[in-house]
């Protein structure tokens, strides 16, 4: 084990080295060194306050937090510095550089603190970062399902239930659909963010700090918005982290069923959408594919950003009260989960806008006699034939008509009426695609006039959004 690795933070109390093997086997370096610029941040915070109660004096603030610029600098500078270290965790790392460039004053910074609280700290700072870019992300996607609801309005498309035609909706419609779930996704994201919003900084290692720390302080400088209220839940909670994972296994679950839809509408079968080549893959041995591994690999990473949530909550199931050193395996699922779930949605995002709608395949697909059945439905009870009644005596006539070349649309009015008086001449004109379109004019419907509305209330909430973030 090199001199760095000797260095240890909690040595005294030991006769004896760690085993090699267990050494390696407890570090955390390697992942969370990510977290190096809230270190900094943090114990940059930790000297100011340390002085204001007089452990340290304005020199020696002055000299530590030169040497934590150095860090930094030398951190962004040579990242194979950080990869040659053997340091414990990024704690360990950062008191055990200061000690050698400052000697005993390095090892002063310290005082009245635990690693138990930097490290929730940290965490909590990461969470409140990543939430800010995840929100940018999820933005940029949802400003690219308006722009294609903008540019494609008025198309008609098949609306499906299980998987089978149900009803004519506007594509505009669809695409709305799906930035609305992303809107949900970043209600989700902010209050993920609001619960990371506490300090934990200054709560020791489980009973609070022994000096006259100004806790209040030390959360305003780190950009907190309150400081926690209890030190022995501040070192072991980790819902905010929990509430970060579910917003993003959500997000992550939106992505996969926007995805499957995607490669259903590229399919043969559908022909709905066409592939960007940007976004597409070949195949190695057949020269006609365009393979939609973008949507693929969005709707496969999705079970990973959930087995993040997952392995995280189980974790914290089996755990009694305080810091326990479980809690070192919080990190590298969410690092993961935060990474991917980024990746896809910038990666949807650029999908999305370069995709082409072939207009003319959905519009002849909206026309499918199956989807106006409704239609002739609510066209009986406008006749005053309750709905019940109205629904099988169309059922009856879709089964009737199966196997004939014309729906039952074209059938005559004499043929209509034996299965009820009520059909007259103008029975055909109710069961057009636009007739159908029109009458769901309700907020929230597929009429044009309540999705070109739904579009300027989406372009209404996304200027909110983006003030936000």
């Amino acid at each position: 084990m090199s001199e760095a690795g000797q260095k240890k933070m909690w040595g005294g109390r030991f006769e004896h080295a760690p085993d090699k093997a267990f050494y390696k086997f407890e570090c955390s370096f390697d992942f969370d060194r990510r977290l190096l610029p809230f270190e900094l941040q943090l114990d940059r915070a930790w000297a100011l306050g340390l002085e204001k109660i007089n452990i340290l004096s304005a020199g020696e603030k002055k000299q530590i937090i030169a040497a934590l610029d150095g860090i930094e600098k030398r951190a962004l500078a040579e990242p194979a510095w950080l990869d040659a270290s053997d340091a414990e965790d990024v704690h360990h790392f950062v008191e055990s550089t200061l000690t050698d460039m400052l000697g005993p004053l390095g090892k002063k910074l310290h005082t009245g603190r635990s690693r138990n609280e930097m490290v929730v700290t940290e965490f909590r700072m990461f969470i409140k970062a990543a939430a800010a870019d995840m929100r940018k992300a999820v933005i940029a996607l949802i400003k690219a399902f308006v722009e294609q609801a903008e540019w494609n309005f008025g198309v008609a498309m098949p609306g499906m239930t299980h998987m089978q035609l149900a009803q004519p909706i506007l594509l505009s419609h669809f695409l709305l659909a799906h930035a609305e779930a992303f809107f949900h996704d970043l209600d989700r994201i902010a209050f993920a963010a609001n619960t990371a919003d506490a300090c934990p900084l200054g709560v020791g290692a489980l009973a609070g700090c022994a000096f006259p720390i100004d806790r209040r302080g030390l959360a305003e400088d780190l950009g907190f918005a309150r400081v926690t209220r209890n030190s022995l839940d501040s070192v072991s909670r980790r819902d905010f982290a929990l509430d970060y994972l579910f917003a993003l296994s959500v997000l992550s679950n939106h992505l996969s069923r926007l995805a499957e839809d995607m490669v259903l509408f590229a399919s043969p079968g559908f022909g709905f959408v066409t592939l960007p080549d940007e976004y597409s893959t070949g195949s190695s041995l057949m020269p006609q594919k365009k393979n939609p591994d973008a949507w693929e690999l969005i709707r496969g990473k999705s079970g990973r950003v959930a087995g993040a949530f997952v392995s995280l909550l189980v974790t914290m199931k089996g755990l009694p009260s305080s810091y326990q050193r479980d809690l070192q395996e919080d990190k590298e699922p969410l690092f993961d989960a935060h990474d991917q779930t980024l990746a896809m949605t910038q990666i949807a995002a650029g999908a999305v806008s370069a995709t082409k709608f072939n207009l003319a395949n959905l519009r002849k697909a909206a026309e499918d006699p199956a989807l106006i059945a409704t239609e002739a439905a609510d066209y009986l009870v406008a006749k005053g034939i309750p709905f019940r009644q109205a629904h099988e005596i169309i059922g009856k006539m879709v089964h009737d008509v199966e196997g004939e070349q014309q729906g039952y649309a074209q059938w005559p009015v004499e043929r209509l009426k034996k299965y009820s008086l009520s059909f007259e001449a103008d029975f055909p004109e109710a069961l057009t695609v636009e007739a159908a379109l029109a009458r769901r004019q309700a907020p929230g419907g597929t009429a044009p006039a309540a999705v070109r509305e739904a579009i300027a209330e989406a372009k209404a909430h996304l200027a909110a959004q983006e003030k936000v973030a």
